[in-house]
């Protein structure tokens, strides 16, 4: 047998099974079968299959408790709260009562690539989100990005709902929401926030430019809560003072409407009102117009209260006294110009009879004294020209002329050719009724010393003494008798300016003011009203400022002095009490 052979056939017998022994040597070897063999390898490999499953799960779960410690941040692929949506200070009135503040919410989004079936997903969101947009939403599910926002700030009737759909891929993150519980009352002073809690306007603009919107985009806010930011509002007289604004443009259908109240010893803005508003929980639902802060960012002709201007100007510089007389028997013809009164006297005036009837030709005497270069430099220095220096960003650059003619401060003198703001108009006010301080407004606390160091003198305390008497025999016997109040001696000026129409002054539309004071004898606090396009019960639009802005004052006076602490006083002397039975 060749060698070739045997090795065949000791190879055959190891692999087949015999059932019998074969000596050889004195030893006997065992033939194993093919089934035996099979059964071994099978146990082998179940065992690997064994280890194997072992070593995967053992993994694991080795991963799921590495997770079960890890920060957030490592574990997922969606940004934090805290870095999502970091917390805003609370915005409060200067009594602590909250104007806005942060609430938690959920917004819902998607992980598409585990979203099962697109369609079914959509159907059943819109059995909860009615307005959901239908088509942009499968869009979004069928995407292959792996994160959709869906809807941002749910209410939890609606988180609870989408919740009971039980649709996979879809998930909840908190987030955080701007509540301001005034609503309106206050919304062009505290402003609004975007959908992801950023300062657009009013103060909540204001605070982000103090640093906090800097510290968002470096990510070094948390939710931890800031200190409170407290304003000079009195949400009391602001809620006073939006009653009455509101009520005068629905009674007058105006077309706007504003009011403020200041102090004249801190320049703390108490409370501000510009009517068309907006809710501040959901800006976006106001008309545009609601938007516009008539008070700070609206510029206008303010009229006739620009008269007190012209007479303490005239005062202040030396060249004028209370006891001297002008002629306002004839109009004032320069170029094709003329000057008259509305309501002439027709006769030689005192200085209190030009402020009490609001004689146009008296006070463009008055400014012609002056002289025009010393009217500039005086509106300047009152700061009626200027951009106004104040925390909220809504403020307007007034308007005047390129070069200043004669023509120019002799209309400026009455109110007409310089457009300003109501609330520059209303600080440039307390600086006559203060001793002759010009104080810029705040909307932040602020005490009288802080006050006195910002404080620049204009005016001379005795020209300020001066204005404070115009004002009361204005209140008494002129424009402003229908802003008084009984008890709190109300003295101020009136203005009532034509608007411009296609590049010409007309008649029919007027935009109407009151600048006043009160206790004139001492005064506490400046109140200044506007009305646009204020409407008589005949529809006629001529309206005057005595019958609608100074009614405005005296409703507001009349509401909220107590409230500021001012106490009343009754008698000749002050000394009498009003009582009642």
């Amino acid at each position: 047998m060749s060698f070739l052979s045997r090795i065949m056939l000791l190879k055959s017998q190891a692999h087949f099974a015999t059932g019998s022994d074969r000596a050889a040597g004195g030893k006997t070897v065992a033939i194993k079968g093919t089934g035996k063999r099979k059964s071994e390898l099978a146990r082998k490999r179940v065992g690997l299959m064994i280890a194997g499953f072992v070593v995967a799960y053992g993994v694991i779960g080795g991963r799921l408790v590495q997770y079960g410690y890890a920060h957030p941040e490592t574990v997922s692929s969606i940004m934090p709260a805290d870095r999502l949506m970091a917390s805003r200070p609370d915005i409060l009135d200067r009594n602590g009562e909250v104007l806005a503040t942060d609430i938690r919410t959920v917004s819902l989004f998607a992980e598409p690539h585990k979203i099962v079936d697109p369609d079914e997903a959509v159907e059943k969101l819109a059995t909860v989100l009615t307005d959901i947009d239908i088509k942009g939403t499968y869009k979004k599910l069928s995407s292959n990005s792996r994160f959709q926002w869906l809807r941002r700030q749910l209410t939890p009737k609606q988180q609870s709902q989408i919740l009971a759909l039980g649709i996979p891929g879809i998930g909840f993150r908190p987030e955080k929401r701007r509540f301001y519980p005034g609503g309106t009352t206050a919304s062009h002073i505290v402003g609004y926030v975007n959908i992801d809690n950023r300062g657009m306007a009013g103060m909540e603009r204001y605070i982000d430019s103090q640093g906090l919107a800097d510290l968002t985009a470096l990510g070094m806010t948390t939710d931890t809560p800031l200190e409170p930011v407290r304003l000079s509002i009195d949400l009391r007289v602001q809620n006073i003072v939006h009653d009455v604004v509101v009520d005068a443009v629905k009674k007058f259908e105006a077309l706007g409407a504003g009011a403020v109240v200041l102090d004249v010893h801190t320049g703390e803005v108490l409370g501000m009102v510009s009517v068309p508003d907006f809710d501040p929980n959901n800006p976006a639902a106001s008309a545009e117009e609601g938007w516009l802060n008539r008070m700070s960012n609206g510029t206008f002709e303010m009229g006739s209260t620009f008269k007190s201007f012209t007479l303490a100007m005239g005062l202040d510089s030396g060249k004028v006294k209370l006891s001297d007389t002008f002629d306002a028997r004839y109009p004032i013809r320069i170029g094709r110009y003329t000057i008259k009164d509305f309501h002439g006297k027709n006769r030689i005036l005192s200085v209190p009879e030009i402020f009490q009837y609001s004689s146009n030709i008296g006070t463009a005497k008055i400014a012609d004294t002056v002289g025009t270069e010393g009217h500039k430099a005086f509106l300047e220095r009152m700061g009626l020209t200027t951009r106004m220096q104040t925390e909220l960003p809504e403020v307007a650059t007034p308007s005047q002329p390129r070069e200043w003619k004669k023509i120019n401060s002799i209309t400026i003198s009455f109110g007409h050719g310089v457009s300003t703001t109501p609330l520059q108009t209303a600080v440039a006010g307390v600086a006559l009724m203060n001793g002759g301080k010009l104080i810029q407004p705040t909307f932040l606390t602020r005490t009288r010393e802080q006050a006195d160091q910002v404080a620049q003198q204009v005016l001379r305390p005795s020209t300020s003494d001066d204005m404070r008497y115009l004002f009361a025999v204005n209140g008494i016997k002129g424009s402003g008798k229908k802003a008084r109040v009984e008890g709190f001696n109300v003295g101020g000026k009136t203005g009532t300016a034509d608007k411009v129409v296609n590049g010409r002054y007309v008649s029919d539309k007027n935009f109407n003011a009151f600048l006043a004071a009160f206790p004139i004898d001492n005064p506490q606090y400046v109140v200044l009203t506007v009305i646009d396009e204020p409407r008589t019960d005949k529809g006629n639009g001529a309206a005057l400022a005595g019958n609608s802005a100074a009614p405005m004052v005296a409703d507001i006076i009349r509401r909220s002095a107590a409230i500021l602490g001012v106490e009343p006083k009754f008698g000749e002397d002050g000394s009498a009490l009003l009582v009642s039975y």
